[in-house]
């Protein structure tokens, strides 16, 4: 048994494992699991309640970040003879994706190339508030096939993205299409 100075038994609780998230900027955090009292003696009355809370040690992504728990009680006619040590769990935070809307492929004329062009204003999506994170780069938009035809995707690379927070996500390279029409001879 652990005693504690105060003469009281140190119980702990067991169950629970700690979730993992997608990066959202703050340290909530959660926990799966059926939360069980272990260290009780014999047929003790003690029963655990409260209303936990679950809190990552960092926000940022990482594997196998602590999480603390508070809000736990016990109640029951014998604990008072019991002291609750609450569960340290962990868990991962993952990138979040961005994504780029607000720009439109651009149709063009039969050249035998895979060059293609977009129209619009670049436009950021997901970054959390306060998050220092800017889109810039120099885009590069290819049609998957020279040839003529309707809703040809284009893909779309070297868009990057830079600031202090970059390393909560990731960037998702828009995919636009376009029409490649004949040429007139």
């Amino acid at each position: 048994l652990d005693v504690t100075t105060a003469g009281l038994i140190s119980i702990t609780i067991t169950g629970l494992s700690g979730s993992d998230k997608v990066y959202d900027g703050t340290t909530a955090a959660a926990a799966t699991g059926t939360e069980a009292l272990s260290g009780i003696i014999g047929a003790d009355d003690v029963s655990l309640g409260g209303s936990p809370v679950y809190t990552f040690a960092s926000a940022n992504v990482g594997t196998g970040i602590t999480m603390t728990t508070s809000g736990y009680t016990i109640s029951g006619t014998d604990s008072g003879n019991y002291t609750l040590t609450q569960p340290t769990l962990s868990g991962d935070i993952t990138a979040k994706e961005l994504t780029i809307t607000g720009i439109t492929g651009s149709d063009k004329v039969y050249d035998d190339t895979t060059a293609a062009t977009a129209t619009g204003t670049f436009i950021l999506n997901g970054v959390e508030s306060g998050d220092d994170v800017i889109l810039g780069g120099s885009p590069v938009f290819t049609f998957a096939s020279a040839n003529v035809g309707t809703g040809i995707t284009i893909n779309t690379t070297g868009l990057t993205i830079s600031g202090t927070d970059i390393g909560n996500y990731t960037l998702t390279q828009p995919t636009l299409s376009g029409d490649i029409t004949a040429k007139e001879l």
